[in-house]
């Protein structure tokens, strides 16, 4: 009797080890492919661009510096290694298209264009995808911390090496408004 005893508290140690490493693994993939989707709207949007601005040129002849700023601006985001720095040159990528877009107004004939009206809207469907998916990102960074930080996770944390994970961060200057500059 006593040996049935000794294996199902055994049992149930085990089971509770497996179960914890198994939750840390799982929210450890969901904010690893959490960030693989930002970082596929991300070159989605970057892969646009060009297509915009091709739609765009013809119309925008004498608009040559806000043209260079979103070419500048996705060079950038296709260049970043790291998350923190894609982020940064998407929200300038970001920042760059609203002037396009702003500009577009001054011009009937291309806000009118079929092709710009498409590459619009899919722009924007891919910028709500970005900010669906950063949040996605921070929700499984919240929940792989709340478990990493709360008992008994944070015995398993230790015991198992994991560490908390960062947030996305959105800066101060990138909270602002944009300024359209004509």
């Amino acid at each position: 009797m006593i040996t049935w005893i000794i294996v199902g508290v055994v049992a149930i140690v085990a089971i509770v080890f497996f179960t914890y490493y198994n939750r840390f693994v799982t929210l450890k993939n969901q904010i690893a492919n959490s960030l693989a989707q930002i970082n596929v709207q991300l070159k989605k949007r970057a892969d646009l661009v060009p297509n915009l601005l091709a739609s765009v040129k013809g119309y925008m002849k004498h608009e040559k510096s806000v043209i260079k700023e979103v070419t500048e601006a996705r060079k950038a985001l296709v260049g970043a290694k790291t998350i923190d720095k894609k982020v940064a040159a998407g929200n300038q990528l970001q920042s760059a298209l609203k002037s396009i877009f702003a500009i577009a107004e001054n011009y009937p004939n291309l806000k009118a264009n079929e092709t710009f009206l498409h590459l619009q809207q899919e722009l924007s469907a891919i910028e709500d995808k970005v900010a669906y998916a950063r949040q996605y990102y921070n929700d499984g960074v919240m929940s792989f911390n709340t478990l990493s930080q709360t008992v008994p996770g944070v015995w398993f944390a230790s015991l198992y090496g994991f560490k908390g994970k960062e947030y996305l961060q959105i800066t101060e200057a990138e909270k602002k408004v944009p300024k359209v500059k004509f």
